[in-house]
């Protein structure tokens, strides 16, 4: 929002929510059944047309969206280092109200403007016309229409709420008040109102000059460089015909600089060039990848977790994973990316933090959770995790997390085959299991008892159920195999804190992957449920409470964080990626894989030292 807000700031449809899209539906309805039920010589496309070229801009603009969250994650070419925030992430969310703007506009027009109905597909003069006018009149009169933008007055009451973003990202481009975006809607009318009333329109022309601007306002907004330098020294010219990203991030950054629309031409004219726009240019160019201090391994859970990880939708990648509907009508879309990382078959960046002085990166292996129980499969996954760790190892990183990617541990040991047959490793390879039992373990309520283990025994479990009979809290299991294998493990004096039990369960369960809804109905009325694994359990109790899975609330030291991990709410960690950036912190020179575990009470203090925060849960009184 704006300083100040003027009048016509907010989208009329505002109210509407997330069935804004409504607003479209009467004249999409009406032009489909129309193209389809008139006759051959009375059908018009240039209607019909419009709603998928909607669909079009909008794949166009998530391409650019993506492209650049990459590119921007690995470092290469990246323009401007600051962070992006989840405030950024809102304040952007309405990135598609234009499109629907345009698209009523676009119906209006066809239907109200003498021959903007039945256009030919193409006319040569009509697309040399429109260029000819937007390079004249669009351009000359955007520079000054964006100079005064830049007044005080007009600033404070509309332009401000797109420069809120320093560090921008290609929907930053028309993120403006509803206001701005008439007035922007008129200038670039001027092509194809002209076009219309000349006879020289068509429906490639009309959306070749869409999508032009479109693309323009994309990469200038993407925050990495891509215009190659042999392009502007082959074609001189073109540096006063087109801008590049570093050119605009240039008025994002100084603001009172480089106003031009997608020319630069008229700031060398009028003196508004930057002067550091060519070394800014350059130096983009010449920007290598970053070379973390600590990665984050991860993999996609279901094939629609590609939406929410933070190279998909923005919007569902700055919430808790919750599982949409309407992405099932994406199904080809979800099949087509299934396909292209089974073929693509290799780790790739999906994020980039800063904490104090540790640079962090994400990376995600192309495997699904399903995959991690396929015995076929096996060989395959440790191929790719054994390439990023000796990738982390070539860039220098000194931590690698094997986050997600140890929940099997017949997998690779947790982490120990790759230690095995690299013995001489720098990176030093963390599970993280340690700082996920010390966080179930201050986790439960004081005053605690006697506890229900349930879910399928790993390596935390085990842990865990040391650690509560040591403290001399009984552990009921509810399955006879559970009970005598954890009694094999325990040592003698521990085991007889552990009891098999089917009745009288205590209101404090702590459960990993493997709990039925038939068991959590045995649950009295009233228990927390705190999940050990790295999947949550399903929730189906409203009368009782489910935590987080073993995770901590980050702290302000933690940059640039725009987008949840999982299911886990904004800014709130895992312990598995938590423990990675401690081994940095703290310069542990050891490997936490395959049975080390780490002094939980050690750790769990580390943990709070370095400003992560326990997630506080509500208390039995707020159920009723």
């Amino acid at each position: 929002m704006a300083s100040k807000p003027g009048i016509l700031t907010d989208w009329p449809w505002k109210c509407l929510g997330n069935f804004k899209y409504l607003v479209l539906a009467p004249w999409a309805i009406q032009e489909t059944y129309s193209f389809i039920a008139s006759d051959e010589n009375e059908k018009d496309l240039s209607h019909f047309a419009i709603f998928p070229f909607l669909l079009l801009r909008m794949l166009h603009n998530q391409i650019w969206i993506s492209l650049s969250r990459y590119h921007t994650a690995k470092g290469s070419n990246r323009i401007v280092d600051k962070t992006i925030e989840f405030e950024q992430v809102d304040r952007e969310r309405n990135w598609d109200d234009q499109i629907i703007f345009n698209g009523l506009l676009l119906y209006l027009g066809g239907m109200y403007v003498k021959g903007g109905d039945h256009l030919p597909l193409w006319r040569t003069d009509g697309l040399v016309l429109t260029a000819l006018l937007h390079a004249g009149p669009v351009e000359f009169l955007y520079y000054w229409l964006h100079r005064a933008l830049h007044h005080h007055f007009l600033y404070s009451r509309y332009h401000s709420h797109h420069h809120s973003s320093i560090a921008t990202e290609p929907i930053t481009s028309v993120i403006h008040p509803f206001a701005e975006h008439i007035a922007y809607f008129a200038l670039f009318a001027i092509p194809l109102y002209t076009s219309v009333l000349t006879g020289t329109a068509s429906i490639m022309s009309m959306a070749v000059y869409i999508i032009y601007i479109d693309f323009m306002n994309n990469m200038g907004h993407c925050n990495f460089e891509l215009i190659p330098k042999w392009l502007l020294s082959t074609f001189p010219p073109l540096k006063y015909l087109m801008y590049t990203p570093s050119f605009h991030s240039l008025h994002h950054t100084q603001f009172r600089t480089n106003y031009s629309l997608f020319m630069p031409f008229y700031d060398y004219i009028y003196g508004t060039m930057d002067e550091s726009s060519d070394s800014l240019y350059e130096s983009s160019l010449d920007r290598k990848e970053d070379a973390p201090d600590v990665v984050h391994l991860t993999h996609l859970t279901t094939p629609e977790s590609i939406y929410y990880m933070r190279l998909g939708f923005a919007s569902l990648a700055s919430k808790p994973y919750n599982s949409m509907w309407y992405l099932w009508l994406l199904w080809p879309v979800t099949l087509w990316s299934m396909m292209v990382t089974r073929i693509y078959g290799r780790t790739f960046t999906v994020e980039r933090n800063v904490f104090k002085h540790l640079k962090l990166q994400t990376w995600a292996v192309p495997k699904y959770k399903i995959q991690y129980y396929m015995q076929w499969q096996r060989e395959s996954i440790n191929n790719l995790i054994e390439d990023a760790i000796l990738a982390a190892e070539e860039k220098g990183v000194k931590v690698l997390s094997l986050g997600l990617l140890n929940q099997q541990e017949e997998l690779n040991g947790i982490g120990e085959l790759f230690v095995r047959r690299h013995p001489k490793l720098k990176v030093k390879l963390v599970s993280g299991n340690s700082l996920a039992v010390a966080v179930v373990l201050n986790s439960i309520p004081k005053e605690t008892t006697k506890v229900v283990l349930r879910g399928n025994l790993s390596k935390v479990a085990y842990s865990i159920a040391l650690a509560l009979c040591q403290g001399g809290i009984q552990v009921v299991t509810l399955r006879e195999d559970e009970y005598n294998k954890l009694k094999a493990r325990l040592p003698i004096e521990a085991g007889k804190k552990l009891v098999l039990s089917k009745i009288n369960a205590p209101k404090t369960w702590i459960v990993g992957d493997g709990l039925n809804e038939v068991e959590q109905l045995r649950a009295p009325k009233g228990t927390v449920f705190i999940p050990f694994s790295q999947f949550p359990p399903k929730k189906i109790r409203k009368d009782c409470f489910y935590n987080n899975i073993p995770a901590m609330l980050a702290p302000k030291h933690l940059q640039n964080v725009d987008s949840c991990e999982n299911w886990l709410p904004r800014r709130v960690m895992s312990a598995w990626r938590i423990a990675g950036i401690l081994h940095a912190l703290e310069d542990w020179n050891v490997h936490e894989c395959g049975n080390v575990m780490f002094d939980i009470d050690k750790i769990w203090q580390a943990s709070l030292d370095h400003g992560f925060s326990p997630i506080m849960m509500p208390t039995d009184s707020k159920l009723y």
